[in-house]
């Protein structure tokens, strides 16, 4: 038997009915009240403790709800049969993750400027649509509203000549979700070509959901169509607009001859990552290899984490006609991942030339900033050639050597940046480090400049 009293205690932090609680259930457990044995009313036992009847109330009804003691009706609680049954196991201690590193300069690709996200407008729209469309609080289309992806296929017909239709857009939370789904409507025995160096999570999502990658090199026309020829890939994975991280740019003969090889044998697919399109300077971007080849055999994904925000998680693909049927019948039950608040923000944001302004401002700032740090970078570094600065929010600084030694000194500076044999399997021919300026202010230019010539003086 236990005294009930003993099991409060003023000296511990938890509320007295989570000490009753926890002291009672621990008696059940561990047969000090024996199973049949009738509880103290509540009242009786309030009294006894010096607490309230709500406390014991509290107590006792947590303790019924878990089946330590049952209610009977008119007679009161009684204890359940629960000996042996093991307490609650405390959670293991683990270790703290790592604190995030704090930056002088981030020189990194993953980030934008939140100076420039156009948070009035956005922010209009949002309230407008909270107080006048309680139907986006329900379930909608699995594939994202019908009004987004309308709006969707017009604009990539318009600024990237893809040819789709709305029934063909999904939209999902992030690119790496889309190309976890992608990945399942490839075909009995995929074998998936990558860009190396190349978008390392794309290679991470595929081989996490089962699909096997072989890597193709890149030259500075993008992906080797004829090592890509030469070996048993049917599928191939490739930035074209903007290739990451080397900045090449794809032209169309190299496009013709990508798109000649997905035609000659059936089942071949091209997945187009449109990355950095929407950031080209000097010239108009090239049409999409979606739209190149008629719709037919790519599979288009974008997405407007660097246009908008990388934490506004919308993304889209365009899948072919050959895979929708496959698309829905594996995944036609699914929800969006993206909220209808999010999805019809950005359908207006669309719809009402909003996102084209916004476009238009985001270019001339970037291509500010890519030809402010292009000139402070040729200043500092007179003979290292710069690529791929003509479009984008990165670029690649050429190094004459010691690419790890340069990538670690810099970071032991505060500066973040990546070298590129990070994002190859096999060796690059070439040295050299990747510069985001997405997420660098204006003003930081010349000191982040300044500060990496002096974290690599003497190397």
């Amino acid at each position: 038997m236990i005294s009930l009293p003993d099991l409060l205690s003023a000296r511990s932090p938890l509320p007295l009915y989570r000490q009753l609680y926890e002291g009672v259930s621990a008696a059940v457990r561990d047969g000090r009240l024996s199973p049949g044995t009738r509880m103290p009313g509540k009242r009786s036992l309030a009294a006894q403790l010096g607490v309230s009847v709500s406390t014991v109330d509290a107590a006792y009804q947590q303790l019924a709800a878990e089946g330590y003691l049952e209610s009977r009706p008119r007679s009161g609680f009684y204890v359940m049969d629960c000996a042996g049954l093991p307490a609650p196991a405390a959670l293991p201690a683990l270790p703290a993750p790592p604190p995030a590193p704090r930056w002088r300069f981030d020189l990194g690709t993953s980030g934008a400027d939140p100076a420039l996200f156009p948070f009035r407008t956005w922010g209009r729209i949002q309230k407008e649509l909270l107080y006048s469309r309680p139907e986006l609080l329900g379930r909608g289309h699995g594939q994202g509203d019908e009004a987004l992806r309308a709006a969707l296929a017009a604009h990539l017909e318009q600024y990237r000549g893809v040819r789709c239709t709305s029934e063909q857009i999904v939209v999902g939370a992030g690119i790496e979700y889309l190309l976890g789904l992608l990945a399942h409507l490839l075909g009995p025995s995929p074998l998936v070509a990558v860009e190396d160096p190349g978008y390392r999570r794309a290679r991470r999502v595929l081989e996490n959901e089962g699909v096997p990658c072989v890597c193709v090199p890149v030259d500075r026309q993008g992906l080797s169509v004829e090592q890509l020829a030469a070996g048993k890939a049917n599928v191939a994975y490739v930035t074209p607009s903007h290739q990451f991280p080397t900045g090449a740019v794809m032209p169309a003969a190299r496009r013709a001859a990508l798109l000649r090889w997905a035609a000659r044998q059936p089942g071949r697919l091209v997945i187009e990552d449109d990355y950095d399109s929407e950031f080209r300077f000097a010239t108009r971007p090239l049409p999409s290899l979606q739209g190149m080849a008629g719709g037919q055999g790519v599979a288009y994904v974008g997405t407007f984490s660097q246009s908008l925000a990388p934490s506004i998680r919308i993304a889209y693909m365009v899948l072919p006609s050959q895979l929708l049927e496959a698309y829905r019948e594996r995944y036609g039950s699914y929800a969006s991942t993206v909220s209808r608040f999010e999805q019809q923000t950005l359908c207006r944001f669309l719809t009402e030339g909003h996102f084209s302004r916004h476009l238009a401002r985001l270019r001339s700032r970037y291509q500010k900033r890519a030809a402010a740090l292009t000139a402070a970078l040729a200043g500092a570094f007179p003979a290292w050639p710069i690529r791929g600065a003509h479009t984008g929010l990165h670029l690649l600084l050429e190094v004459p050597d010691r690419e790890a030694e340069r990538v670690a000194a810099a970071r032991a500076a505060g500066i973040r940046l990546s070298g590129l044999a990070e994002y190859a399997v096999q060796p690059p021919q070439r040295a050299g480090v990747v510069l985001g300026y997405g997420a660098l202010p204006d003003a930081d230019l010349p000191d982040a400049v300044q500060a990496l010539a002096e974290a690599w003086r003497g190397m």
